[in-house]
């Protein structure tokens, strides 16, 4: 089924929802309601002029304030920091990173916000996502954010209900090019497999934010490198999505040097367990890799990292207690 957004020419006008109320028509201020004939009008004007008229005869003219620009302006601008913290949008960090910001109409931000409400993201999620990338408080909706919602539920088949976890999962999403960045990532990715089964979906539309000549072929090139064929690593990463995300430098080299002269591992045993790669080298795979190095244990990867804590102790201690049964047997 095709979702068609319907994106009006131009970018509409938030008008008041209430009615205009009906035209009144008003006496003159200026004059008297209760006109009194007996009342000479020169003694009357007189003591107006010399401040003698009594309370409830007196006339009060209030003369019109002057506009002031500046206060007004000034006003504008308080409306539009307290709607930005009423979003828990750092306001000061905003104006830095968006210099725009600081002249754009409130409603103009708030057609935004709209947008973004009308796509099924929560008010909760939208002051983080315009924490994280302030430009998009000046952005128009029309050109800059409806297409991408477009392109997710009509190209890349991701389900309306599906758009918020989309989203909120990466935000950067919203600052790409339809054009020049998300069609020409999902043409290659769906190219390398990633179609059918191994669609993209709400959970992995983050790879469409990668550079396909910057990011994903460099990552490909150096899963290769390691000695894996193109179609085992293919295999890896339709099997582990997340494997495309990670840095060469800060986790993939540090992660196989471990495993290849800390573990004595072999290629094989990373081929059947890619996922190798999304656990923590010094949180999780170190620790556990040197408690069973001192007590002579040894696991399968799969089995010394998929587990929790408490299971990976207890598997300890019932290896060290079979151990000593098989000590005390022979």
């Amino acid at each position: 089924m095709i979702i068609r957004l319907q994106i009006p020419t131009s970018t509409p006008h938030w008008h008041s929802s209430r009615h205009p109320s009906p035209r009144i028509r008003r006496k003159n201020r200026f004059s008297n309601p209760n006109p009194n004939p007996n009342l000479d009008p020169n003694k009357h004007y007189s003591q107006v002029l010399h401040g003698f008229t009594p309370l409830k005869t007196r006339t009060i003219f209030s003369a019109p304030l002057p506009n002031n620009p500046a206060s007004d302006s000034g006003l504008r601008f308080r409306q539009k920091l307290l709607y930005l913290e009423s979003l828990n949008v750092d306001s000061t960090k905003a104006l830095d990173k968006n210099p725009d910001l600081r002249s754009a109409p409130v409603e103009s931000i708030k057609s935004v916000e709209k947008c973004l409400y009308s796509m099924g993201i929560e008010r909760s999620d939208i002051g983080r996502i315009f924490g994280m990338h302030p430009q998009l408080l000046t952005c128009d909706p029309y050109t800059d954010l409806y297409p991408i919602f477009d392109f997710l539920l009509n190209e890349v088949d991701i389900p309306f209900s599906d758009i918020r976890k989309s989203i909120v999962r990466c935000p950067r999403l919203l600052i790409c090019s339809v054009r020049d960045q998300l069609k020409p990532t999902l043409y290659f990715l769906r190219r390398l497999g990633f179609v059918g089964p191994h669609a993209i979906t709400c959970q992995t539309t983050l790879l469409l934010v990668s550079s396909v000549e910057g990011t994903l072929i460099p990552k490909l090139d150096y899963l290769q490198s390691l000695g894996f064929s193109y179609k085992e690593t293919v295999k890896m990463v339709l099997r582990s999505p997340g494997l495309l995300t990670f840095s060469i430098s800060n986790n993939f080299r540090p992660k196989v040097e471990y495993f290849l002269n800390e573990m004595k591992g072999d290629l094989a045993e990373l081929k059947r367990f890619p996922q190798y790669f999304s656990f923590s080298l010094e949180g999780k795979i170190k620790p556990r890799h040197r408690l069973l190095v001192e007590h002579g244990f040894s696991l399968p990867l799969s089995q010394m990292l998929k587990v929790s804590d408490g299971e990976f102790r207890d598997w300890l201690v019932e290896m060290q207690l079979r151990s000593v049964d098989e000590k005390l047997s022979s």
